[in-house]
């Protein structure tokens, strides 16, 4: 098999990639190890940033995005028993959109294969090779055949769990990485929603988010231990917990349903440095992971991506490889900023150290400064919000 770009992985990242490839001319086939119904399955996030649900829209993707993404001015936090709002739209003329991130892999799914690109889903065996010399190569078994894929370049946008990243030889790369204390217990249930935006809720007794995925389907989440027994959580506590930690106006408001889903995540920052070796090309998590507290994943995602499809285009376009060669440097001066900002909405919201009264203070106190101050409020909006694209 012969393209000019090889991609591993049919998520976000290397959905979006192949789409602005086939927006420029260039051949691009997908490589990926899952199904495509647990693609279109996996609940992730769930929060666009301003310049995202527009990239999706200019490009042709966001016809049901506009149907049926929730537009929000901005959010809410909750704390002492009152909710504060932070007005992103009125701060700096921006909004978010929430709109689940399997539903933006079903459109783009979908516009991919209408396009005629090939996804080979259901992929084992999946390897790369030859990508310090100019003909990289990706090979895999697929339907019971060995093959093997010759192209220009590879997009590693496999996640963080997969083979692209440990490919690239020990010593090339730097990895940071800072790991929480706690994880996130989320639910997903069939409940009317408690505000028309997202609550965050900062409590003595731990962190609480809601979200919403429709009118009627709701997302909570509750701080617990990154190895919490969900058998020790049953759904009556699970709502209590909830009404106790939202507090106030938002606590009231809850109103219970059935659990369709629960599960817990554990927490960490992580980036490795550079995100390229020869010609294969980190994007999303195979490169970098953040807390969810700051919505930026799929939003990471997507602009890493954004950048190297404008590289490869204009390789081809005029021979031009500087850009590829910047690729890393592009990325990661958004990405710190964006592992910047989830690590200060952590640590501002979740108890870290139960025992420490200081530590609650303090982290009080910076909270009624943010809720306070129109210049903490709009520092939160610009970088909630999305901060601008290169």
């Amino acid at each position: 098999m012969r393209t000019q770009v090889g991609i591993v992985g049919a998520g976000p990242a290397g959905l979006m990639l192949s789409h602005l490839l086939h927006l420029a001319g260039i051949e691009t086939v997908i490589v990926e190890a899952r199904s495509r119904s647990y693609c279109e399955q996996r609940v992730r996030a769930g929060l666009m940033e301003n310049w995202a649900a527009d990239l999706l829209i200019e490009t042709g993707v966001g016809e049901r995005l506009q149907r049926e993404g929730l537009v929000h001015r901005g959010i809410k936090l909750s704390f002492d028993d009152a909710l504060h709002h932070i007005d992103f739209q009125e701060l700096v003329g921006k909004t978010v959109t929430v709109y689940g991130q399997q539903e933006v892999v079903k459109d783009l799914i979908a516009r991919r294969l209408a396009d005629g690109t090939q996804i080979l889903f259901e992929a084992d065996e999946v390897s790369v090779h030859d990508f310090d010399g100019p003909a990289p190569k990706i090979r895999f078994r697929h339907q019971g055949e060995r093959r093997e894929l010759s192209c220009d370049f590879i997009g590693g946008c496999d996640g963080f769990h997969g083979i692209c990243r440990p490919s690239i030889p020990a010593g090339v790369l730097t990895e940071y990485e800072r790991v929480y204390p706690f994880g996130w217990l989320g639910i997903i249930g069939e409940a009317p929603p408690v505000d028309d935006e997202l609550v965050y809720a900062y409590h003595a007794r731990g962190f609480a988010l809601f979200s919403m995925r429709s009118p009627s389907v709701v997302r909570y989440y509750l701080q617990c231990a990154p190895d919490e027994n969900l058998a020790l959580w049953p759904d009556g506590k699970i709502w209590a917990e909830l009404k106790t930690r939202l507090g106030g106006q938002a606590g009231e408001r809850l109103v219970t349903g059935k659990i369709l889903e629960k599960g817990v995540t554990a927490m960490r920052s992580f980036v490795c440095e550079p995100m390229q070796y020869g010609r294969l090309f980190l994007a999303g998590d195979a490169a970098h992971i953040v807390p969810p507290t700051g919505a930026k994943g799929m939003n990471l995602a997507l602009a890493d991506v954004r950048v190297l499809a404008g590289a490869i285009s204009e390789f081809y376009a005029s021979g031009r490889k500087d850009l590829l060669g910047d690729y890393s440097r592009t990325c990661l001066r958004r990405i710190w900023k964006a592992q910047r900002f989830s690590w200060w909405m952590t640590q501002m919201l979740h108890r870290f150290n139960f025992e420490n009264d200081f530590d609650m203070r303090r982290q009080l106190a910076e909270i009624d400064y943010v809720t306070s101050s129109r210049a903490a409020m709009t520092a939160l909006a610009e970088n909630y919000a999305g901060l601008p694209i290169d």
